[in-house]
């Protein structure tokens, strides 16, 4: 009897441990994800951590059907790819925004240095365990980015000796494994006194390892030959799209924006010839005479406005709704080609005017903004977009730069125009900057962002140069409507002076 009693006292045991796992894997599950600690935990907790409670040891009493239920949903649960591209999302966020690596351990979205406000305050503060660090480090360590894993990786051996001797059978890596990829990164980076101190912190824990005692004997020749005492600040690698010399021109010289007036004076076109200033326009259309469109002019040059209100609430779920079911990957132009790129992370759909009365009705709101001709082929399908986790949009035009581009397959030139609607707002994060003109626009919900890509001349503006922030913290969703250059011949004629 006392033998029973203590075998169903250990079940018992166990079957609490089970519990509270699985309660933990389910914490709070109302929580907003706009937090990307958060996302980025919960897309950690469905793919590794359920998979290891579901195979653990308290779980063999019910082995079978909890196999078979993981199973069922194990097609909908976020995969390898998934997490990866969450770890580099929160790199992302840690280069644009300068974040303190320390500081999102802890849950807290702060710039490096003292005395910094906090860039988000999240209602819930959400740490990253030391096995979280490890993989953000990996996913670097894996690419030979050694930048990132050295800060993501220390702060993993940091957290990792604080609990040193307390298991967490979900944890899939060990102060040992973030000790012997630190010291690696270090070796790689040129400091090898780093590398060494590390190597034999790693062989206090694990003397037998014959691997490590062999780095820890070249890393002694090395320092002996005076070799590898390199203390160079580590250098974070360099976009690859902004390496892409043609995708960059040089900036035009950009003339005085108060011109002297005079006999002499050349005419200016007239976008040229306007201040910054809000107001109510109609814009000669009657389809804006009761409702005037909310005009707010951002810059002069490029000419960049901000249309407030542009939506309704209604109208920008609608849209969203009905671009959900259709989300892909979004593809960018190479060569003649179009393909997935890292330096654009967001999903897209197209939406034809046809797919409902609200997009039709976008359609023609645009044309009496613009002035321009919307009806097939003279502008494409509206571009629903989706920025989730650390999404973003490296610089780039939306006009073609080549006549090898796709864009011209349609036959009806050149992009001449673009309109971005902010279809949701962001808590953080997610401004569209406009890298040559030195300024950016925030995410304004139901707002439409107007600008020229071409000039009068039928040439690329350089200035329209611009880029989609990565998202800090929230869900971003903007349409796109891109208007070509071909039926716009006598809605934006050429100017007199052929340099405009």
């Amino acid at each position: 009897l006392r033998s029973y009693l203590r075998d169903e006292s250990g079940r018992l045991r166990r079957l609490r441990r089970f519990y509270e796992k699985v309660q933990a894997l389910h914490q709070d599950p109302e929580a907003s994800v706009d937090n990307p600690l958060l996302a980025f935990s919960l897309i950690k907790r469905l793919h590794s951590d359920w998979p290891n409670v579901i195979y653990s040891e308290e779980a063999t009493g019910n082995t079978q059907a909890l196999h078979a239920g993981l199973r069922e949903v194990e097609q909908e649960l976020p995969g390898a790819e998934d997490l990866d591209g969450a770890a580099r999302a929160l790199m992302r966020l840690q280069d644009v925004y300068a974040l303190s690596v320390k500081g999102l351990a802890k849950g807290v979205f702060q710039r490096s240095g003292a005395g910094h406000p906090p860039l988000y305050s999240p209602g819930r503060r959400v740490a990253l365990s030391a096995d979280d660090c490890f993989h953000v480090g990996k996913v670097a360590y894996d690419t030979g980015d050694y930048y990132h894993s050295i800060t993501w990786l220390e702060e993993a051996v940091s957290l990792f000796r604080l609990s040193y001797g307390s298991w967490n059978p979900e944890d899939r890596s060990s102060l040992e494994d973030a000790l012997d990829h630190l010291a690696f990164s270090y070796f790689m980076a040129g400091n090898i006194s780093c590398a060494l101190s590390l190597s034999r912190e790693f062989l206090h824990y694990d003397p037998s390892n014959q691997r490590v005692t062999r780095n820890v004997a070249k890393y002694e020749k090395l320092l002996e030959k005076g070799l590898g005492a390199s203390t160079r600040p580590l250098r974070r690698p360099n976009s690859t799209r902004l390496q892409r010399g043609p995708m960059v021109p040089t900036p035009t010289t950009v003339p005085p924006l108060t011109p002297s007036f005079g006999p002499s004076s050349p005419q200016l076109a007239p976008e040229q010839s306007l201040r910054l200033s809000c107001s109510y326009e109609t814009n000669s259309s009657p389809y804006l005479v009761l409702q005037p469109a909310k005009k707010e002019i951002v810059q002069i040059r490029p000419y960049v406005a901000l249309y407030h209100d542009f939506v309704t609430d209604t109208e920008a779920e609608t849209i969203k709704g009905l671009a959900g079911p259709w989300l892909q990957r979004s593809v960018v132009a190479s060569g003649e080609k179009q393909q997935k790129a890292e330096y654009r992370i967001s999903k897209s759909a197209w939406l034809k005017d046809t797919a409902d009365p609200v997009v039709r009705a976008l359609d023609r709101r645009i044309a009496a903004i613009t002035g321009l001709d919307l009806r097939p082929p003279y502008a494409e399908y509206l571009q629903v977009v989706n920025y989730g986790l650390g999404g973003h949009y490296e610089p780039h035009f939306d006009h073609a730069t080549s006549r090898k581009s796709p864009l011209y397959r349609m036959k009806s030139g050149n992009r001449i125009a673009t309109v971005m609607i902010y279809l949701s707002a962001v808590e953080a994060g997610g401004s569209t900057a406009f890298i040559y003109a030195n300024f950016s626009v925030p995410v304004v919900k139901n707002a439409a962002l107007f600008w020229w890509n071409l000039r009068r001349n039928g040439n690329g503006d350089g200035d329209t140069l611009h880029a989609g922030c990565p998202v800090l913290a929230g869900d971003k969703w903007v349409a796109n409507k891109w208007i070509h250059e071909h039926g716009q011949e006598f809605r934006r004629p050429c100017g007199a002076n052929p340099r405009d």
